[in-house]
C-alpha cells in the first residue's frame, strides 16, 4: 500500500474546515495564523506560501511577516512578544532557517509555549516526552497519523527511528513510545543498523542520505515511514528521493510513504490541526 499524503492531507483539511466553520458560526471567531520569514531562501518561501493557501482554505486566519535579513534578535524579540499578547493571534511559527546572527533557540523559546504550533518549545517538548497533552511537531505527528490510519493498535511492535534530531527523530519516538512500541534510536554511530531494520515493524526515516534504505533492509510486511527529500542528479537535471530507495523496499513493506506527495503535505495539514488545538487551548 503507497500511503497518499496529499488525499491524507485533504481528508484531515476538510475535518479541520467543518470544525472552524462550526466555530465561526458558534463563538463569532476563527483561528488566527502567524508566520515570519526573514530573508528570501527560496525553498522558504514556497513552503510558507503553501501553508498560507492551506490556512486559507480551511478557514483559518493566516498572515505572514516579512522581514529582511538584516532584521535583529532584539526587534524579532519585540515582534514575538506583541503576537504573544495579541488575542486574535493563536499560532506563531518563525520559519526556519534563520540568519546567522540570530539564536534559533532563543527565539523559540520567546514563544508562548500554548502559540507554538511548530512544538519546538521547550515546555511542548517536555510535556511530549513525560506523556502529557502538547503542541507536537507537525512532521512526527503527520507521519503517527499516517501509521495510525494503517495500523490501530500498535502495542509490542517493534520500531525503528534512523534519524535522532530534535525535529524529527526525538518527537517520532515520544509518539511511538506513548503507544506502546519498543523503540530504538539509530544515527550515523550505530553499528549493523540494516540489522535492526530487518527487525522493525515499524521503519521512520530521516536521516538526508539519498535512497539509503534498501529493500533487503526491510522486513515483509512493516510500514516505512520516509521523511527525507534529497535533491539528486537526473539525466533530465535533478529529482527528489527519500531516505528509502522506494522501488526495492514498495515490494516489502505492507504500506510506504512516497517522495514527493507522502509526508510533506501532510506535514502542512498537521500545523493547521495544531493552529486549531492552540485556538481551543486557549
Amino acid at each position: 500500500m503507497i500511503i497518499n499524503g496529499k488525499k491524507f492531507a485533504q481528508n484531515l483539511k476538510n475535518n479541520i474546515k467543518r470544525e472552524i466553520k462550526f466555530l465561526k458560526i458558534k463563538k463569532k471567531i476563527v483561528p488566527g495564523l502567524t508566520v515570519i520569514l526573514i530573508g528570501n531562501n527560496t525553498p522558504s518561501e514556497i513552503y510558507v506560501r503553501n501553508k498560507e493557501i492551506s490556512a486559507q482554505e480551511v478557514g483559518i486566519n493566516s498572515k505572514v511577516l516579512r522581514f529582511k535579513n538584516s532584521i535583529t534578535e532584539k526587534k524579532l524579540i519585540s515582534i514575538i512578544h506583541n503576537l504573544n499578547n495579541d488575542k486574535k493571534v493563536h499560532g506563531i511559527l518563525v520559519q526556519l532557517p534563520l540568519p546567522q546572527h540570530i539564536n534559533g533557540s532563543k527565539i523559540v523559546e520567546e514563544i508562548n509555549p500554548n502559540k507554538d504550533v511548530d512544538g519546538f518549545h521547550p515546555i511542548n517538548v517536555g510535556n511530549l516526552s513525560s506523556g502529557k497533552d502538547s503542541l507536537v511537531p507537525c512532521t512526527p505527528l503527520g507521519c503517527y497519523l499516517m501509521i495510525k490510519s494503517i495500523k490501530k493498535d500498535l502495542t509490542g511492535l517493534n520500531a525503528l527511528i534512523i534519524g535522532r534530531s530534535n525535529l524529527n527523530g526525538k518527537p517520532m519516538a515520544q509518539l511511538l513510545l506513548k503507544e506502546n512500541c519498543t523503540v530504538t534510536i539509530s544515527h550515523s554511530k550505530t553499528r549493523n543498523l540494516k540489522e535492526l531494520c530487518k527487525k522493525a515493524d515499524i521503519v521512520f526515516a530521516a536521516v538526508g542520505k539519498p535512497n539509503f534504505v534498501k529493500g533487503n533492509w526491510v522486513k515483509k510486511g512493516s510500514i516505512v515511514i520516509d521523511v527525507g527529500i534529497n535533491r539528486i542528479n537526473h539525466k533530465n537535471g535533478y529529482k527528489i528521493v527519500g531516505d528509502v530507495d522506494f522501488k526495492s523496499v514498495v515490494k516489502k513493506a505492507k504500506a510506504i510513504t512516497p517522495v514527493p506527495g507522502g509526508v510533506g503535505p501532510v506535514t502542512i495539514a498537521c500545523l493547521l490541526s495544531n493552529t486549531l488545538k492552540a485556538f481551543k487551548n486557549n
